[in-house]
């Protein structure tokens, strides 16, 4: 490959990638062009999702909020603005509530289900935080539910199908870029026991819901879940086995969850072996994610990634065409392209986007009940590797 094409198709100095989730101005499905929602769950992920939807230009209203604590609805209150809301302890309530459009649910992972099935059939559209759901029956139930209303969006929050540079990546590796991908190595690290405070010994559970198996699915549904997403979406894919291990092996605090865990995915029609990785008590890597192939690997960041060519494709790359002139490949100090010159924005601003774009249009989420249900099962199939020692295979009941 010249490097001439190498610029021109790959793009990787032209600035950002055309941001395929911009705002719409064709307002088809809300007369008034600003959607009204109520946000289920608000703690410190409801919160987020408020804070975001501030960011977004009067394209959604948060007019209604849920949850089981009062401490959490005042907080919420805060982050939009006093008196602006109707609060709720109950979710059903707030369903009843013909004048919200759309829901966001970022309750503990046992409740999704329950409360997206519920909005479902109340009529309202449904942003889902990842993991989708808890269980792999759970997931099969959704996507049959879901077939129901065909005119309601459900997206599911796996971000980073939305953002400008994991795009950019997933063209690259469509491209041929990387040549064959053999390994991925993925890791999520924290020196921190990943606890809130509790105002109130009573709460524990409720506030630290993921350390608890009743509630939650661990680091791998709340961490390692988006880079296990994004591996299905670059490469059309899901796992065909799945192994792992953990344990508790630094917080002997009373969580069930672990704190340590390593999880290996093998792709049989790729010939490629995903590693995936979390632990709270080395902070180090922090997010890693590097795709390698035989002509290049990619590290990624949340928001930026590099380009790090084999040598053979490095000497590709700077040949130089005399006849018609190249432009200039802009390397790193560590021999690296940057994929894009600019950091992306977080990337819930593009999930929301997206899902506002859904709404409005008709268009179907980059991250919808469908490919939502495929990660949801690696993730459970990853959880029951660990917890029971076996290595898990991937059915035909799990394509959907």
């Amino acid at each position: 490959m010249s490097r001439r094409n190498f610029l021109k198709q790959a793009g990787l100095l032209t600035g950002s990638l055309l941001l395929q989730n911009q705002m719409v101005s064709a307002f088809s499905r809300i007369p008034d062009g600003i959607i009204r929602v109520g946000v289920i769950g608000t703690g410190d992920r409801g919160k987020g999702l408020i804070h975001t939807i501030k960011q977004l230009n009067n394209s959604f209203k948060v007019t209604a909020t849920c949850d089981v604590l009062d401490f959490r609805l005042r907080e919420a209150e805060k982050a939009w603005g006093a008196g602006q809301l109707k609060n709720h302890s109950d979710y059903r309530k707030l369903l009843d509530d013909k004048s919200v459009d759309a829901v966001l649910i970022a309750t503990p992972l046992n409740s999704h289900y329950e409360a997206a099935a519920a909005a479902l059939e109340a009529g309202k559209h449904v942003y889902l935080e990842k993991t989708m759901t808890y269980s792999i029956s759970e997931a099969q139930k959704l996507v049959k539910l879901s077939e129901k209303y065909p005119n309601l969006v459900l997206q599911v929050g796996h971000q980073y199908r939305y953002t400008p540079l994991y795009y950019r990546v997933k063209d690259m590796i469509h491209k041929g870029y990387l040549g064959k991908v053999t390994q991925v190595e993925s890791r999520w690290d924290r020196n921190w026991n990943w606890r809130r405070s509790v105002p109130d010994a009573a709460l524990e559970k409720q506030v630290n819901w993921r350390m608890y198996k009743e509630y939650s699915g661990g680091l791998v549904a709340e961490l390692l879940s988006h880079q296990i997403d994004f591996i299905n979406w670059a490469f059309d894919t899901h796992p065909d086995e799945v192994l792992g291990t953990g344990g508790i092996d630094f917080y002997k605090d009373g969580r069930e969850t672990f704190d340590n865990v390593q999880v290996t995915l093998r792709y049989n029609k790729q010939n490629m072996i995903g590693n995936f990785g979390a632990t709270c008590g080395n902070a180090y890597d922090g997010y890693l994610f590097r795709l390698k192939g035989t002509k290049g690997t990619i590290s990624l960041l949340t928001d930026q990634g590099v380009f790090y060519p084999e040598k053979e494709t490095r000497k590709e790359l700077e040949t130089v065409d005399g006849v018609t002139g190249a432009s200039k490949i802009e390397w790193n100090t560590d021999g690296g392209i940057p994929i894009l010159k600019e950091k992306s924005k977080d990337g819930t601003w593009y999930a929301l986007s997206d899902f506002y774009k859904a709404i409005t249009t008709g268009a179907k989420p980059a991250s919808n009940v469908i490919t939502g249900a495929t990660t949801a099962v690696c993730v459970h199939l990853a959880n029951q590797a660990i917890a029971q020692h076996q290595v898990k295979s991937w059915k035909s009941e799990y394509n959907f």
